[in-house]
């Protein structure tokens, strides 16, 4: 086990990680409400939970992450009736998008998927025991949990009962306190419905994550995750009806990711200095949140456009609690910092003839583990390593653990150049070896470099792969003649059409990006 520290919402401070069960994590992430298809902001969630249990199985537990699905809701209705579709027919088609997507991004590890329509038996039987126990009352068909019953209620947000105003609907001046909540909602005509002990009806929003992670992960759990935006009234109001009817903590750590914003000025973000950034996560001027009524568009398109995979690290070059500035060029840096792998990939298959691909990363921290000795490069290597894993430590820091990455492959490079690697036929590469296998261990648990990118096969694709032959050659012939005018004019102009020019001993090498 290592020796985690996670910043905890509800304390307000880092914590030293222990869990409910010895050697087990179960962590809930809110999902999406999925009355249309997801955007962008949709996958910081799962992108950045799906990397903490990869890492939390590095450090030897035994991790259940669960992402709920919600299937009825106010929107999911008025879509429906607005496209003359089934409130069912309407999620389905968007569960299909969002799993598209989260696949795409290499979101892999999520084990449980409930949906709200599917746990309503266990909602309904929550809502009894909160009526039994004297926290919620019914009037005329809706159920409401009266706030003023719970002495804590408020702390996560530190707010108080009276600053407060809760969820009703049309039934809001039936309630007993304006801050008091919905958690059974009763039927409208023409509205999907269940029978319930106070008539037909549908839940509250903030009842079904509660019934739905107690069903799966019980009454106490280790990591609750959500969007910063979630705090209240959402998350509050799970703790409340959670803790009151149990009778006993509901989470021991609440985690909220930053916000993605979009950002004004379209222009560079991140950086080495804001990657480490890790003990007071800050706000930077940014626009508005990305959401479908700040009109952000389909994740899908904008997948085809970027990739998935450099959308993952544009999202987890940041600490997760701050802020994510939102534009295609930012994506696009991104990308760029791929390249920089890659191209070392390429460079490695080229002296060893070996994939970097075919590596089987190291599952857990024992196992990545190797001794130096005198070794330059690995003294190297492990140094990064053990401040990588330190930064992941340090409340699942990644933008510090990327940092690292790039010293990895830096160093990498700048050992292969003075070994003369790639001019000495039948050198010892096993330094090389173990250094790219750590770099493998490192990179999975950030979920990248899971496959080989697929070459272009069609055949404009071979098409310019000839043109490409043709450029370099008429280059080459430039600077023998020592028109090197004219060679840099063909550098330029290719760099600026995304192409790179890479000049070696036994040629030249060129590449999109």
């Amino acid at each position: 086990m290592s020796n985690l520290r996670v910043y905890n919402t509800l304390s307000r401070s880092k914590e030293e990680f222990k869990t409910v069960e010895p050697g087990k994590v179960g962590i809930y992430l809110c999902g999406p409400t999925v009355y249309a298809e997801a955007h962008i902001g949709h996958m910081v969630g799962p992108v950045i939970f799906d990397t903490v249990k990869r890492y939390l199985e590095h450090s030897g537990y035994d991790v259940r992450l669960v992402v709920n699905i919600t299937d009825v809701d106010d929107k999911l209705i008025h879509k429906a009736n607005e496209r003359k579709m089934s409130m069912l027919e309407v999620a389905e088609e968007n569960i299909a998008d969002y799993l598209g997507n989260l696949a795409a991004l290499g979101v892999t590890t999520i084990d449980d998927m409930p949906r709200a329509t599917a746990c309503m038996d266990d909602i309904i039987q929550f809502v009894k025991d909160l009526i039994d126990k004297g926290f919620a009352y019914d009037v005329d068909g809706d159920v409401f949990f009266e706030v003023t019953k719970d002495p804590e209620y408020g702390k996560l947000t530190n707010r108080s009962v009276d600053s407060m105003q809760g969820e009703g609907g049309g039934a809001a001046a039936s309630k007993r306190s304006p801050g008091d909540f919905a958690l059974w909602k009763k039927a409208k005509p023409g509205e999907p419905s269940w029978e319930s002990p106070w008539g037909k009806g549908r839940p509250g929003w903030h009842i079904e994550c509660s019934a739905m992670s107690k069903g799966i992960l019980g009454e106490t759990f280790d990591i609750h995750g959500g969007g910063l935006d979630l705090t209240f009234p959402h998350h509050e109001n799970e703790i409340a009806q959670s803790e009151c009817c149990h009778g006993k903590p509901m989470v021991n750590y609440w985690m909220h990711n930053g916000l993605l914003r979009s950002d004004p000025s379209a222009g560079k973000i991140g950086g080495k200095a804001d990657r480490d950034k890790k003990d007071s996560p800050e706000e930077p001027s940014a626009g508005g949140k990305m959401s479908r009524s700040a009109g952000a568009g389909g994740l899908a398109d904008l997948i085809k456009r970027q990739g998935g995979e450099r959308i993952r690290f544009f999202l987890l070059r940041t600490h997760y609690r701050s802020t994510i500035l939102f534009s295609e060029p930012a994506i696009e840096e991104a990308g760029t910092g791929l390249d920089t792998f890659l191209r070392l990939f390429e460079r490695y298959e080229r002296i060893t003839g070996k994939s970097f691909y075919d590596i089987v990363p190291a599952k857990t921290r024992q196992e990545g583990a190797f001794e130096a000795g005198d070794d330059v490069l690995l003294s190297l290597i492990k140094q990064h390593r053990d401040a990588y894993l330190e930064k992941m430590d340090d409340d699942f820091n990644t933008g510090g653990g990327v940092s690292e990455l790039f010293e990895i492959v830096r160093g990498i490079n700048k050992a292969i150049d003075q070994e003369k690697l790639e001019e000495t036929k039948g050198a010892d590469t096993s330094s090389l070896d173990q250094a790219m296998a750590t770099l493998r261990e490192l990179t999975a648990i950030l979920g990248l470099f899971a496959t080989k990118p697929e070459a272009d096969s069609s055949e404009d694709a071979g098409l310019v792969d000839q043109l490409m032959s043709l450029v370099i050659e008429i280059r080459a012939n430039s600077r023998k003649k020592k028109d090197f005018e004219t060679s840099d004019l063909i550098r330029d102009r290719l760099t600026e059409c995304g192409i790179t020019l890479e000049d070696r001993k036994d040629g030249t090498l060129w590449r999109k990006g």
